[in-house]
């Protein structure tokens, strides 16, 4: 929070440059979190263990967008990895996105938690519901110039495909992931196409042959199509050639819970769409950011805890990856560009400022060229029209008090608009 405060705090130039930020994505099958059952019962599955090593990792990667699989579909147990896990340590930055909590699968759902510093949320719907639900949480970036108009999204699509090879030539579990795959191929092309889309989640796939694979990086509408960051197509189970791509699993014997056999399948992914990975509307992949967390390349077909040592995260870190999960998260970063500060040109207004945040009272202190009524409203964030107010700024500077108490606690978007049409906006933060 504090971090956000120093941000509102900064006095704004009358002059456009261009800002760079980075938000970093992180994505993780937690197993199981908050469900127990005869074979992984709460002893060996403990919430608050999890929680523990959830919390150590999340706090090495410092991840902007945390995006998980299998938790339950029980909201307590979402909120107490966000107060616990999270939020801990002195960390306060998380929050979670909304949720249905009507999936097709209410045992395994998919969870968004991010940091409210730098982003918000502004919806949330489900892409499709067969077998289990598929997210696509639309977030905003905030940037100094936060309004509808000229803010930046990104959308978060999460998915858990089915789980499961198939055998004696069947086919049964890859046709389930391509119909879930299509389907939230479809909806995408049906709603808001051409926005920065990145697709994550466990996906289950033993190769990009797999139809659902192909749906993702081939659908039948070239625009709207995913990549693979790295470029690693191919055959991946049992493959050595793409050892440090694999996820799963972390363990050689099975506890119950996780699954057995070492790692040697590369089920979770981060894929991005046409517009991310060529940077076309502000948002652009780090080139050479994405990577497995804790895969060394030198456990193919081994346990994360096997020799040689691990040397690529810490110690606690390395431990932590393996007690939660059979799964290894994976991370990339993507840069934001957005246009801050306000062009002088045109503006007779050479200077307003005002201290945030506010309580009851904005006092604003405005420099103008000449005598001017600046038209000044008020829009909540999702771009509701709040409040309106005229104020009369005089040649040379002047000072205005407008009463704000009716107004909710929260950020909104001061937006002043000059006679000649010149207008430019400002953060207003209430509580």
């Amino acid at each position: 929070m504090k971090r956000f405060l120093l941000g509102l705090f900064i006095v704004f130039g009358f002059y456009t440059v261009k800002a760079q930020d980075t938000i970093t994505f992180l994505q993780y099958n937690l197993l199981n979190y908050g469900n127990f059952t005869s074979y992984c019962p709460s002893n060996i599955n403990n919430v608050a263990r999890k929680t523990g090593y959830i919390g150590v990792i999340v706090h090495y990667i410092k991840p902007d967008i945390f995006t998980v699989n299998e938790m339950t579909g029980t909201r307590s147990y979402h909120d107490y990895l966000l107060n616990n896990g999270l939020n801990s340590d002195g960390v306060k930055m998380y929050a979670k996105a909304s949720d249905t909590l009507a999936p097709k699968d209410a045992y395994l759902v998919n969870v968004l938690y991010y940091n409210k510093n730098k982003l918000g949320e502004a919806g949330h719907v489900v892409a499709q519901t067969y077998i289990r639900d598929v997210d696509i949480f639309k977030l905003y970036y905030k940037s100094a110039n936060l309004n509808e108009g000229d803010t930046t999204f990104i959308y978060c699509v999460v998915a858990h495909l089915k789980a499961g090879g198939d055998y004696n030539g069947s086919t049964s579990n890859q046709d389930k992931r391509k119909i879930m795959a299509k389907n939230t191929m479809d909806y995408i092309a049906a709603h808001h196409p051409d926005e920065n889309y990145l697709l994550m989640g466990d996906f289950n796939l033993y190769s990009d042959q797999e139809p659902a694979f192909q749906e993702f990086i081939n659908y039948r509408t070239a625009s709207i199509r995913f990549n693979d960051p790295v470029n690693q197509i191919g055959d991946w189970h049992n493959n050595y050639d793409y050892r440090m791509v694999q996820s799963q699993s972390t363990h050689t014997a099975d506890n119950g819970c996780a699954s057995s056999g070492g790692l040697d399948d590369r089920f979770d992914f981060i894929l991005l769409s046409n517009n991310v990975k060529q940077g076309n509307k502000k948002v652009k992949y780090v080139s050479g950011s994405f990577h497995v967390v804790g895969q060394d390349g030198k456990h193919f077909n081994k346990s994360l805890l096997d020799d040689p040592t691990n040397t690529t995260v810490p110690a606690n870190v390395l431990n932590a990856l393996y007690q939660n999960s059979d799964h290894l998260p994976v991370t990339l970063k993507v840069t934001v560009n957005q246009p801050t500060g306000i062009p002088q040109v045109h503006s007779d207004v050479e200077q307003l400022s005002f201290t945030n945040p506010v309580t009851h009272v904005l006092n604003l202190k405005i420099k103008a060229g000449k005598a001017i009524p600046l038209k000044m409203e008020v829009y909540s964030l999702v771009g509701k029209r709040v409040m309106g107010h005229t104020i009369s700024a005089r040649k040379g500077s002047s000072r205005q008090s407008l009463d704000i108490s009716s107004l909710p606690n929260g950020l909104y978007i001061l937006r002043f608009t000059e006679p000649n049409g010149y207008n430019f906006s400002r953060k207003l933060l209430k509580y």
